[in-house]
């Protein structure tokens, strides 16, 4: 009997008609033949390669029985070993890197060498870990001597304003390409997040400067220049405020002519009766009404229709000619005197237009100046607080016997206040409630009241305060 050949497997023809019969189609060994393909390009084939390639000759003779392994010992050296999982992700391309200065990643090795310490158990592993915590210790000791030693440079100015765009390289155009918006989605994207606030804590409601620093006059130990100047500013301020008062007072108070109670009681008399007198004619008339018989007349008195002559017409209209032409001629006369005196026309114009340039000169500097002062946030406005001046007898020259003046707080808010940060605000003194005081029923007295009681007290207070005072003499 002859061996009978495997029939090879006949394919199956199938209707390509519609796409869909397209995946039934079996393809796997033509993905097969090309993986082989593709694999003899990146490794080579056995026909490619010398023996030597594929055979190594041991020739050495062993010296040393090899080490037998105990299973503990196999276990480790399996687990130091990659995962089979992550065979896929070795490269086994042959191909060269296009990039020869690429930044390869080499990964630290954490924890413990296993395989060091089963291949060379020289070492125990408990002194092995005692020196590498005393190598941290020392390590962590130099860390912080050099953290004690080392100066902090203060190159900051903290009253400059920082743009978030000026550390990322691209953000800030000169022509505006880059809006803020996308500015703070880029940085945000690229691990260095900004806080978007609101448009108005970006605008600026003043010009003054943030912080002004107090007149050389107002420290503890002045020169007689500096403290002189400030002496020189107070007087002025307060001149100012008493010409200020005068000058209310003159046209309030002084305007006024002064008179007697009795003769302001009169003048009140008359102005409230005023009008009364009036009334009470009024109704006297009503009273006697046939004392004065006057001839009815009507409202509206008859309207009679007379019709003007055709003469009268023409002279009307001779009338408005007439007038119409002397009105031209008085045009006529005013525009050859208009053109006779064209120079100083043109002189007042010049004035005019020299008037109303001054006008916008004035109204931009009170609008420059305006920027500078505080803003009315509140019921009141800010005032200027007095100046801290300390008189010269009052000057110690040293720190430990100053005599202040002011307060930092106070100071600081009343600067929040001028940079219109704070509305200005007012003290409100309080008001001491009424407090009602009575006797109690038990501590009564019959037929002695409470202003008496109270009498009593002050006066035995009294001779109690001089008899403790004469125990003192």
């Amino acid at each position: 009997m002859t061996a009978v050949e495997p029939l090879a497997k006949k394919k199956r023809k199938i209707s390509k008609k519609n796409k869909s019969a397209w995946r039934k189609t079996d393809i796997q060994d033509v993905e097969q033949f090309l993986e082989d393909q593709r694999q003899e390009e990146r490794i080579g084939t056995f026909t490619d390669k010398q023996d030597k390639d594929l055979f190594v000759l041991d020739a050495t003779p062993q010296k040393t029985k090899p080490t037998l392994l105990s299973v503990k010992q196999k276990r480790k050296l399996n687990a130091k070993k990659p995962m089979r999982s992550y065979q896929a992700l070795e490269n086994t391309s042959k191909v060269q890197d296009p990039i020869a200065k690429r930044n390869k990643v080499r990964q630290k090795k954490n924890g413990r060498n296993i395989e060091l310490e089963v291949c060379n158990p020289t070492k125990p592993r408990h002194r092995q870990a005692n020196s590498d915590r005393a190598l941290y210790y020392a390590k962590l000791e130099q860390r912080l001597e050099d953290k004690k030693t080392k100066k902090l440079a203060v190159e900051k100015d903290i009253w400059q304003e920082e743009d978030f765009r000026d550390k990322i390289p691209g953000l800030k155009d000169e022509k505006g390409w880059i809006s803020r918006d996308l500015a703070v989605h880029v940085a945000g994207n690229v691990g260095m997040k900004v806080v978007k606030t609101h448009a108005s804590m970006h605008h600026k409601t003043t010009k003054a400067k943030k912080f002004a620093l107090p007149h050389p006059g107002m420290s503890y130990n002045p020169s007689l220049q500096d403290h002189q100047e400030l002496l020189q500013q107070v007087v002025e301020r307060e001149e100012g405020i008493i010409k200020k008062e005068q000058h209310l007072k003159r046209v309030t108070t002084s305007m006024f002519s002064k008179v007697t109670p009795e003769e302001r009681d009169q003048l009140r008399v008359q102005e409230m009766s005023q009008g009364m007198e009036d009334e009470q004619d009024e109704q006297e008339e009503d009273a006697n009404p046939g004392e004065d018989d006057k001839p009815y007349h009507t409202i509206n008195a008859p309207v009679e229709n007379k019709k003007k002559s055709k003469q009268a017409r023409n002279n009307e209209l001779k009338q408005k000619e007439l007038k119409r032409q002397t009105e031209l001629k008085r045009k006529l006369k005013q525009q050859t005197a208009d053109l006779i005196r064209i120079k100083s026309i043109r002189a007042e114009l010049d004035d005019e237009e020299d008037e109303l340039n001054d006008l916008k000169k004035r109204r931009k500097q009170r609008a420059e100046k305006a920027k500078f002062n505080p803003k009315r946030l509140g019921r009141h406005k800010f005032e200027e607080p007095d100046l801290d001046v300390n008189m010269p007898e009052d000057l110690a020259g040293n720190l430990r016997n100053v005599k202040t003046e002011s307060s930092l707080l106070k100071d600081r808010f009343l600067l929040m206040q001028r940079n219109n940060m704070l509305p200005t605000t007012k003290a409100v003194g309080r008001k001491k409630a009424k407090v009602k005081r009575f006797s109690r029923s038990s501590h009564k007295e019959p037929g002695v009241s409470y202003q008496d009681l109270r009498e009593r007290r002050k006066a035995a207070a009294a001779v109690a305060s001089a008899n403790s005072d004469t125990i003192k003499i």
